[in-house]
């Protein structure tokens, strides 16, 4: 049975890892998979339909804890301890629920303290403790005498009177004041371990097409020598089509990891005479896993001939290796009386809505097959890739498209 200490509006954990509000989904999953021996039975919940309308939840079935994370930043907004029964919890060093102590309601008081009253929810059934950044709920059909309820009291808010040795059903982490209105707080100082994240990346374009990334990043800055001084960095980077390896090393420093492409599986669509020539060298990406970015160079020039974007949406067959790229590319509006304009495709975009707007591509898609091995097959389906204005576009139905920039 874990052991766990509760942080009210920051986080759930022990001495070895920690779950802590606005960590990224990456971390969380690191953290159940270093730790797999002990934390058994996960499951990851998402809506294969509507992935933006539902938060993407992590299960712990066997200690009975769901992880929330946002839909769209896909950083941990709630924790919820919905099984009180499989995990030891304390607050401050002092337990106040284990096989030996109950998590009643004086057990609640003695150990947080007094709060404002509690809050009835008639539909539920559930009556709700709330602290800052920390609330419990209590099941009224669990109590054998029936609570007394004042429905005026304390200007509007619903109070009881409840019964002594009722129990908690529920507890929930959270930011602020309200478990209703909460969000996924900034990713803590403590969650970067060195790396750089992308707060957005804009796609730049010439008169041609697209020319680069502008990329706005995060990274955990200090004062001179004091760790105390810890503070967010933001800052700006460049890159384009035609820079060189080390041009990208000093604008984005080393990569996570540096990918040799063994084939070149779309050359055959290429229009180049060229394609069934075999190439002496390979092609090279910089994998880029915080920013959500992949950089192509080229063999013999070893400049940039290509960039990746990631959406990284639950169902992909890529999903959780690169955090989510929040992209912005313009594309050029090409209907009548049009004069000009462009419009934003976004991360969130969807694949119908830019067609509408711009008239659908002129060459039937390209079906990508993606498996580990020759012999697996890839249990979420196919992908169709889109070629519109010097971009291909990686569709997966029926939710929402990724891209990629091609010179």
């Amino acid at each position: 049975m874990l052991d766990l200490e509760v942080v009210p509006e920051r986080s759930l954990g022990n001495e070895q890892w920690e779950f802590t509000l606005g960590m990224p989904l990456a971390q969380a999953v690191a953290i159940l998979q270093k730790h797999c021996r002990i934390i058994k039975n996960v499951q990851v919940l998402y809506s294969e339909q509507s992935p933006l309308s539902h938060d993407l939840i992590l299960n712990l079935t066997q200690d009975g804890i769901k992880l929330l994370f946002d839909a769209f930043n896909q950083r941990l907004k709630v924790i919820e301890v919905y099984d009180l029964t499989k995990v030891k919890l304390k607050y401050c060093g002092v337990h106040f629920n284990s096989q030996a102590i109950a998590p009643t309601i004086e057990q609640i008081d003695q150990s947080f303290g007094a709060t404002h009253p509690g809050v009835y929810n008639s539909a539920e059934q559930l009556f709700h403790l709330n602290f800052r950044g920390l609330s419990f709920s209590f099941q009224l059909d669990s109590w054998t005498e029936a609570p007394k309820y004042e429905p005026n009291f304390a200007h509007g808010l619903a109070s009881l009177q409840i019964p002594h040795g009722a129990t908690v059903k529920r507890m929930y982490i959270y930011s602020g004041n309200s478990l209703q209105d909460t969000k996924a707080p900034m990713m803590p100082l403590s969650c970067f371990l060195g790396n750089v994240y992308a707060e957005s990346v804009d796609v730049l374009r010439d008169g041609t097409g697209p020319s680069g990334l502008r990329l706005r990043l995060l990274a955990a800055g200090c004062g001179p020598g004091v760790l105390a001084d810890a503070k967010m960095r933001v800052f700006e980077r460049a890159v384009y089509f035609g820079d060189s390896c080390q041009d990208v090393l000093s604008m984005l420093g080393s990569p996570h990891k540096v990918f040799y492409k063994s084939e070149d599986k779309m050359k055959i669509h290429s229009p180049s005479p060229h394609k069934q020539v075999p190439s002496k060298c390979n092609d090279y990406f910089f994998n880029y896993f915080t920013l959500g970015v992949d950089i192509l160079f080229d063999a013999n020039t070893h400049k940039v001939k290509k960039f990746v974007l990631h959406t990284n949406y639950p169902g992909h067959y890529n999903f959780n290796i690169y955090h989510r790229c929040e992209f912005k590319i313009p594309l050029a509006i090409k209907k009548e009386n049009a004069g000009g304009q462009t419009e934003i495709c976004t991360t969130y975009s969807k694949w119908d809505s830019i067609q509408e707007l711009l008239g659908h591509p002129v060459e039937k898609p390209v079906v990508l097959h993606r498996s580990s091995s020759p012999n697996n097959t890839n249990p979420f389906g196919s992908t169709f890739c889109f070629g519109l204005q010097r971009m291909i576009f990686e569709i997966q139905w029926p939710v929402h498209c990724g891209g990629r920039e091609e010179r």
